[in-house]
């Protein structure tokens, strides 16, 4: 199957993309779909919540959520903070705390350009950055509030330190001793932990290992000394939240896991988290199995083995920690890009434009359905799944996706022949469907997500004054939203014993509804999301007085919505 030949009367872009095309591509990939929405559940509302908090309260040095301490590593929550408060007068402030993801996003792409540079020449470093941006699990993370992102920057900085080590060893020591230090203010123990035996692999491959042991020490004093910074006045303003923090890192890494297990279930996450990352990868083990021991394989692979093995003996699945394997992926991916054979990269090139095509159609009809009501059955697929949603027709939205489509078949018809066409096309795609979906799509599924009409009505059932509310079941996302959206501080129901606290905020349902009546707590209020239909995701309000007051205070303050999924 030959090339699809670029349209003679339109010149392309040049391959390997470079320069100002590089940059506009990644800078539409990184900051579509960061603003725009509410905080979502799980890491995006917890780090906003605490973000948001510095802002508001001045937490810098020990962050809190929602009014208790949060032991954690501050980096992310710092970034988030400055650029929230820097850009809150254009944006809100949970648009411009998430602008620190796309900070991050984007030094993490520069650095592994340097990298693949370094490692593999400048003539392929370009697949770097595209295979990364272009891996499926990395752009789920990237648009999101993720504290994950300034540790992959750590370790993608980290990377570049060791392969530049040889060639400038003083500057390359002080980009690692940083990098280090980074990952520790943003992720803990585990990035230092992950990069220990990849620092051990180069120092054994270094042909002056001596120096560079010298040089990797003083970089590990740098690190120690930098984390020191926010270690010694945590210690000595709250040695009770630097002894929480370091017990729950040290929890975090010796827990009971299963590590055959956990690791295949890891392997299985990279099936489609790091497309096509993982396949690239394989066939470069596969083309270049003659020289595996050169540092341009060995490294990479020695690396990714490491940290696979490291994350499933010690941290069950999780998508986020996940990110630390794709540096070393990407690395042993570039040279995987450059020696497909023409049948393969075609095919992979025609896979990359057809999917992302089809996506795109889809994207398109369904929207039309939400907006316009047509298709019928689809519509009604729609409201089903988030009930109560209304879809109107946005101008600037559509002449955003009609643009983006336009650049999509420029690019289709434009592209010159290169082995880098299958990798440019499948991460323009990506960009593409991306932007689609951010367009077309977003009030959609913010209207499903978001807990801000639900945090609204529940703060209606509370007093004005407001008053101690004990909770039971409440994560630490739901516990950010309240707070966030309108002020709604909790303390757990464990904590409350000797606090006159008359209300009580449930999250699904009690096992034994008996003993709450029978302590004298009276339900004045219900309501879940819209798309919520469990039972253990309705929240439930209790206050602690008589029934004739209880039902008083309910009528009152009943919030009635169209769709019915809040009420009393």
């Amino acid at each position: 199957m030959p090339f699809l030949p670029e349209h003679p009367r339109f010149k392309g872009i040049a391959l390997p993309p470079s320069g100002w095309v590089l940059a506009v591509l990644l800078i539409i990939y990184i900051f579509t779909g960061l603003i725009g929405h509410d905080p979502w559940k799980h890491d995006d509302a917890i780090s906003i919540g605490i973000a948001y908090d510095m802002v508001s309260n001045g937490h810098w040095l020990i962050p809190q959520l929602a009014g208790q301490p949060y032991p954690d590593a501050p980096l992310y929550y710092w970034t988030a903070a400055i650029t929230g408060y820097l850009f809150s007068w254009l944006l809100p402030l949970h648009d411009a705390a998430r602008l620190a993801s796309g900070l991050f996003t984007l030094l993490s792409l520069q650095f592994i350009l340097l990298a693949g540079r370094e490692l593999h020449g400048r003539d392929h470093a370009a697949a770097a950055p595209l295979i990364l941006a272009g891996s499926i699990g990395f752009l789920f993370h990237a648009h999101e509030a993720q504290p994950m992102l300034a540790a992959l920057t750590a370790h993608t900085a980290a990377y570049w330190a060791l392969i530049l080590l040889p060639r400038r060893p003083n500057f390359a020591a002080m980009i690692f001793g940083v990098a280090v230090a980074l990952g520790f203010l943003a992720n803990g123990l585990l990035p230092i932990l992950t990069l220990l035996p990849v620092t051990v692999f180069s120092l054994w491959q270094s042909e002056d290992r001596k120096r560079s042991a010298m040089l990797l020490t003083a970089s590990m004093t740098l690190a120690f000394l930098l984390s020191a910074l926010w270690l010694v006045p945590v210690q000595k303003t709250s040695p009770q939240y630097l002894s929480a923090f370091l017990q729950g890192e040290q929890a975090a890494l010796i827990k009971s896991v299963q590590p055959l297990s956990n690791i295949l279930r890891y392997l299985n996450l990279l099936l489609w988290y790091a497309w096509p990352a993982l396949p690239l990868a394989a066939w470069a083990l596969w083309s270049k199995r003659r020289i595996l021991q050169t540092k341009q394989l060995a490294l990479p692979i020695f690396s990714f083995l490491s940290v696979l093995l490291i994350l499933g003996m010690s941290l069950e699945i999780q998508s986020s920690a996940a990110l630390l394997l794709l540096p070393p992926l990407v690395l042993l991916a570039v040279p995987g890009v450059a020696s497909l054979r023409r049948g393969a990269a075609n095919a992979f090139d025609w896979f990359g434009m057809m999917t992302f095509t089809i996506f795109s159609v889809v994207v398109w009809i369904v929207w039309y359905a939400m907006v316009f009501g047509w298709p019928e059955r689809l519509a009604r697929q729609a409201v089903r799944l988030e009930p109560g949603f209304v879809g109107h027709f946005s101008l600037i939205a559509l002449i955003s996706s009609i643009t983006a489509m336009i650049i999509w078949f420029w690019l289709i018809v434009t592209s010159p022949r290169s082995p880098m066409r299958g990798i440019m096309h499948w991460m323009a795609g990506l960009t593409l469907f991306w932007v689609l979906i951010a367009a077309l799509w977003m009030p959609w599924i913010d209207y499903g997500k978001t807990y801000r009409p639900l945090s609204a009505s529940l703060a209606k059932a509370l007093p004005a004054k407001g008053g101690c509310i004990a909770n039971a079941n409440l994560s630490d996302s739901i516990l950010a939203s309240l707070d966030y959206f309108d002020g709604i501080r909790t303390v757990p129901l464990s904590s409350a014993a000797g606090k006159a606290c008359y209300w009580l905020l449930i999250h699904g349902e009690t096992s034994d509804p008996a003993s709450i009546s029978a302590s004298g707590w009276y339900k004045v209020w219900e309501g879940r999301r819209p798309s919520d239909r469990r039972e253990s995701d309705k929240f439930f309000l209790y206050h602690r007085g008589t029934k004739k007051n209880t039902a008083t205070r309910s009528e009152i303050q009943v919030e009635s919505t169209e769709d019915g999924a809040l009420r009393r």
